[in-house]
């Protein structure tokens, strides 16, 4: 098809030349020099010059020979045997070493081998190659620094109605990452201005968080997913579950319907250890414990209600505010209640009411936080009301130690993942304490104001050297811990093990005696009881000396009462006959006047 282009022009003017005429040259405008700028005229020379500021560089291009290799394996059997026998029967062998024992080329192959054996053992024992020379000595301990922490960076809420970092989370793998769930948890305190975001913050730039999530409601907590660093999960005011994939951006990847979630705000939620990586479960004060599938928030896998009678009753349930759950122990998890006291369970239990296995009550609030002892899983840490305990898990009436009681609520804590003797604590009043339970107990190793406001939040990275508090007006401070608090010390993990048992041992001397005590009253109150049947029927018993004391009590009250009333009514009688008395008195004065 050709190409066509149409031109549209008057006939009249189609074809016409171009006609140029002659005209003088017109003055448009006239701009006249000014000598005042001619003064200021300054004539430079001109100079060129050329400059090679680059370095002379050459490129060479080398092609080694590629190196092969192969992998290649020995598989050593018991050899020296011939064909037709056996090595694993012994029948067979020990008739072929019989066999050969006979013969006198085995006896001479012996007598010949045997000195340069024996020269080869001599040799051997001359020179112990596995010697240690500096046995003996003592090794020198390096001069231990006081123990101190330096503040490295402040992450602040970056909106104008601040609120409390409710929860830390430690990014898995580099731990170069931080994500913050920023939630108002006071009566009545949020405002519609409020913002619902949290933010994942790189420690090395704290002007600006590096991914913001929206959730439907404010989060107020949240956990990295240890199998697949992109992944998180968080508990939202309303109850809802949420689960975010940082490479799909800010909103939540699924979103658990408000029907099937819990009824009040969810205050912990943790990954479970499962082949798929995608199992988690939460606590909330409803008193419900619940278990999820990010694949399908539709509605939880599993349910427990926290009901200490062990009948499933919702009324009765204890609220969750802490949980605890130990990779070791796949069906083991423990749950801290607002009533102070800390659930034993187990999730693969055969009936609802086996699930709840026990329970340790030693706090007078709620318990905020709940961990087992990475090193030793059979012992946790709680706190509560203004005190830490360390509990063994066989000590059910009693911690088998404890803080002093401080001066200010404790609202979070954690053990340290390299050194298993310290552990950490947030206070309201804005400072961190260390603990080395080794060196002292009734004091921190080391306490550090953070911040004037309070503390609600406690994370420590994996290599122990970095710590980050949330306080309540929103700024999460990261802080450095020295190589004392957070390097494994010589003979620490013995030491405290010995501790340990020690003090679990204490503690059941005294619940064996306590227990011995209260057999001792009840048998008292037994006896008591049958000398009460064996009494005579004439002889009163202490319930019936109360009732005739109260009656004969009762009666001389009201003997006393009815005395005073007719002692007023005698005095008001004889008030009566004296004003009578005066009256006529007076009538008799006044008849004799007239």
């Amino acid at each position: 098809m050709e190409i066509v282009h149409f031109y549209t022009k008057l006939r009249g003017e189609f074809g016409r030349q171009c006609l140029f005429s002659d005209r003088p040259a017109e003055l448009l405008v006239d701009v006249l020099p000014d000598p005042d700028l001619g003064l200021q005229f300054i004539q430079k020379a001109t100079r060129d010059q050329a400059l090679q500021a680059c370095r002379d560089m050459s490129e060479h291009q080398v092609n080694s020979e590629r190196f092969e290799s192969d992998s290649s394996g020995i598989n050593h059997v018991e050899g020296g045997w011939p064909k037709d026998i056996n090595p694993e029967e012994m029948e067979q062998t020990i008739r072929f070493r019989k066999k050969v024992e006979k013969d006198e080329s085995y006896i001479n192959s012996i007598l010949e081998l045997g000195s340069v054996m024996e020269h080869c053992i001599r040799q051997n024992n001359a020179v112990d190659i596995y010697q240690e020379y500096f046995e003996d000595e003592e090794e020198v301990e390096q001069s231990q620094e006081p123990p101190s922490a330096k503040t490295i960076s402040v992450f602040r809420d970056p909106n104008e109605l601040k609120r409390t970092v409710t929860c830390l989370s430690w990014h898995p793998d580099s731990g170069r990452k931080l994500a913050a769930a920023y939630s108002c948890l006071e009566f009545q305190k949020t405002s519609k201005d409020m913002s619902l975001d949290s933010y994942i913050w790189d420690i090395e730039n704290p002007n600006r968080p590096e991914l913001t999530l929206k959730p439907a409601s404010p989060l107020v907590c949240l956990d990295y997913n240890p199998k697949d660093s992109h992944t998180l999960v968080g508990g939202s005011y309303n109850g809802q579950i949420a689960y975010w994939d940082t490479r799909r951006g800010s909103q939540p990847v699924e979103l658990s319907s408000v029907e099937q979630s819990h009824r009040d705000p969810v205050y912990k939620i943790i990954w479970l250890q499962s082949k798929t990586g995608t199992e988690a479960f939460s606590a909330s004060t409803d008193g419900q414990v619940l278990w999820w599938d990010v694949r399908k928030l539709n509605e939880p896998t599993e349910r427990l209600v926290l009901d200490p009678g062990r009948e499933g009753n919702l009324d009765r349930a204890l609220g969750a505010i802490s949980l605890e759950f130990e990779a070791t122990m796949p069906t083991k998890f423990m749950v801290g209640t607002e009533q102070g006291v800390v659930i034993s369970c187990n999730r693969k239990a055969k009936t609802p009411s086996e699930k709840i296995v026990c329970t340790y009550d030693g706090h007078h609030g709620p318990v905020y936080a709940l961990q087992r002892n990475p090193f030793f899983p059979k012992n946790f840490l709680t706190v509560g009301d203004w005190t830490a305990r360390i509990w063994s898990e066989d000590i059910k009436e009693s911690a088998i130690m404890w803080t002093k009681y401080q001066m200010s609520y404790l609202t979070d804590a954690c053990w340290s993942p390299v050194r298993p003797s310290v552990f950490f604590t947030v206070k309201m009043d804005g400072v961190l304490d260390v603990w080395d339970i080794l060196f002292k107990q009734n004091d921190p190793t080391l306490s550090l104001k953070v911040c004037d406001e309070a503390l609600y939040s406690l994370r420590v990275q994996d290599n122990g050297r970095l710590v980050a508090c949330g306080s309540q007006q929103g700024a999460a401070t990261l802080l450095e811990i020295c190589p004392g608090l957070s390097t494994l010390q010589k003979n620490e993990k013995s030491l405290l093990a010995a501790m340990f048992e020690r003090e679990t041992k204490r503690e059941k001397i005294l619940e064996a005696r306590q227990r011995e005590i209260r057999l001792k009253e009840r048998s008292r109150s037994e006896q008591s009881r049958e000398e009460e049947g064996g009494r005579e029927e004439g002889e009163e018993s202490p319930d019936q000396l109360i009732v005739r004391a109260e009656k004969d009590f009762y009666s001389v009250v009201e003997t006393e009462l009815r005395r005073r009333r007719e002692r007023e009514e005698q005095e008001n009688q004889e008030k009566d006959v004296c004003e009578e008395k005066e009256m006529k008195d007076e009538a008799e004065t006044s008849e004799t006047s007239q």
